[in-house]
């Protein structure tokens, strides 16, 4: 039996039918998408096998094609019922399950040859206010860009997602989104209100549960395990309901942050034919420092976001992979000021730079869409609370001097803090809340036979950089874990994490424990399972 929110939840959706049928209609027509009713059934579901045609576009919807797996099938679902019953299936079957929105996990969650049975939600995008929940509800189907684009047009409000359109909101909202706008508005999960889940019990059954922010509501902690938990540990989210935390009356404008109508933005680019070691010492230290100083919720920069992107010449990109863009509301009278003193703090004493002049732009611009499928890559992360040690700023220099026969590598120092840093870090589930940037380490590579190769030089940097620490990011005044949205499997590989710190401390820091009972408690069977998953 589905939930009663299931039912009358969601707002209205108008489907089917001309503008011209509408006209002819008139405002007494008794035609059910008139009324604001579905005329026709959901989408789906579908199971799509190797022999269909679909399968293939299907099958390499993830963005890093570095993993390939070979499903039995994929169930594309449109209704959360269709999911509810692809899932017990699964459990009849014994089938492996994993589950689909946007296709941008950096590790094997989804496409790995254990994973029989792939639940695609692509079909799942309705975005709509619903009064029921006083909130905004969001399907998992859809993309970052959709999700601003609809929130933004139809109600002028936003969620302070990521800078990468094409991600899906499946996984980007449970596993502590973030973006250009965290540190105005602090991170996705601090708006998150209630989410419906298909969880499976003891006995094998499908259940539905809507799972609120009210201290009262007996699911409470399944709500609580999705600010932050990440995806593919609990069940399979259909819905997702936003609002901001205080009570702020029922007008949907009020309900989410309102983003800056204009940015003002520039992108300062370095050259590495002039970068001595020195020079790029100064570059971090400058950068790392400024975020030091002005990364409290108070400071007036909380509207400037940046990030230092450290990557070597990419052969055909005509232009070096080494710059930081930056962006400040363009909507404040002292934005070019900010914009100004932000640049002139983080070039000070750095001579290759080359600052163009800033350019205003519309916020919904500021998006990109969805990407297509990229070339094979891996991505490891850490928090840090305070810049780069110089022994690390060190460490970086070394291996991306030394990049002989690598496609790409980079190091991302990425604008954190601010907003974000007002939550108690044991009120989500994502427990880093006193970190100023987030940092990731990437490589790419075009051809299958350079893997090796690749995963060795940024293991190898990253094994530099936190080589006092075993290996990894351990919390302490400088570093503070890692992020699960950006998940790295060698955090559970003793020969690469030899802190003995587990990988689930470096991700949910004291929050592990919690998690753990959530687990125990919904999904017992640990029917939804991966290398990262949290553990019954």
């Amino acid at each position: 039996m589905l939930s009663a929110s299931l039912a009358g939840g969601a707002a209205a959706v108008v489907t089917g039918g001309t503008g011209a049928d509408a006209a002819s209609a008139g405002a007494s027509s008794t035609r059910p998408e008139l009324r604001g009713e579905r005329c026709l059934p959901p989408a789906g579901p579908v199971k799509v096998t190797p022999d269909d045609p679909r399968y293939l576009n299907l099958k390499l919807r993830g963005a890093n094609s570095r993993f390939n797996g070979e499903p039995d099938y994929i169930h594309l679902v449109g209704s959360t019922q269709q999911v509810a019953d692809a899932v017990e299936e699964t459990v009849r079957t014994g089938k492996r399950v994993a589950v689909r929105s946007g296709g941008h996990c950096f590790e094997d969650f989804v496409d790995n040859p254990d994973v029989k049975v792939i639940i695609d939600m692509s079909l799942l995008t309705e975005i709509a206010y619903d009064p029921s929940m006083n909130a905004f509800l969001i399907e998992p189907g859809n993309t970052l860009s959709e999700v601003y684009e609809k929130l933004y047009l139809g109600w002028n409000v936003t969620i302070p997602g990521g800078v990468c359109g094409g991600v899906g909101v499946g996984g980007h909202i449970c596993g502590g989104g973030y973006g250009p706008l965290s540190r105005q508005f602090g991170s996705v999960v601090d708006y998150l209100y209630a989410v419906e889940v298909v969880v499976v019990n003891k006995q094998g059954k499908a259940r539905v549960i809507v799972a609120t922010r009210e201290r009262d509501d007996p699911h409470h902690d399944l709500w609580w395990a999705h600010t932050g938990g990440g995806g593919g540990n609990f069940g399979v989210v259909t819905k997702y309901w936003m609002r901001v935390p205080e009570d702020v009356g029922r007008n949907p404008e009020r309900l989410l942050p309102k983003p800056p109508a204009t940015l003002l933005t520039s992108t300062v680019t370095f050259d590495w034919a002039g970068m001595t070691e020195a020079a790029f010492s100064r570059l971090l230290r400058n950068h790392g420092e400024w975020y030091e100083r002005n990364s409290g919720p108070d400071s007036p920069y909380t509207g400037l976001w940046s990030q230092l992107m450290i990557g070597n010449e990419v052969p055909g990109m005509g232009e070096s992979g080494f710059m930081m863009p930056i962006q400040v509301d363009a909507t404040r009278p002292d934005a070019r000021r900010l914009l100004d003193a932000h640049i002139e703090a983080v070039i000070d004493g750095v001579p290759p730079a080359e600052v163009p002049e800033p350019i205003e732009q519309r916020w919904l611009a500021s998006t990109p869409g969805r990407g297509g499928r990229g070339p094979a890559s891996k991505t490891k992360a850490g928090y840090l609370r305070k810049r780069l040690t110089d022994r690390q700023i060190q460490a970086v220099y070394e291996n991306m001097t030394h990049m002989d026969g690598i496609d790409y590598g980079a190091v991302w120092l990425i604008g954190y803090g601010g907003k974000v840093n007002t939550v108690d870090p044991a009120a989500t589930a994502l427990p880093q809340r006193d970190a100023i940037l987030k940092v990731n380490y990437i490589t790419g590579w075009a051809n299958p036979g350079n893997e090796a190769k690749h995963l060795t030089w940024v293991r190898k940097l990253y094994a530099d950089v936190y080589a006092e620490t075993g290996g990894v990011p351990v919390p302490n005044d400088v570093s503070d874990g890692a992020y699960i949205n950006y998940p790295d499997s060698d955090l559970a590989d003793p020969g690469l994490n030899t802190s003995g710190v587990p990988w689930h401390d470096l991700y949910y820091k004291g929050n592990h424990p919690r998690l753990r009972k959530v687990k125990a408690a919904y999904d017992p069977r640990n029917h939804f399972h991966h290398a990262l998953s949290i553990r019954p």
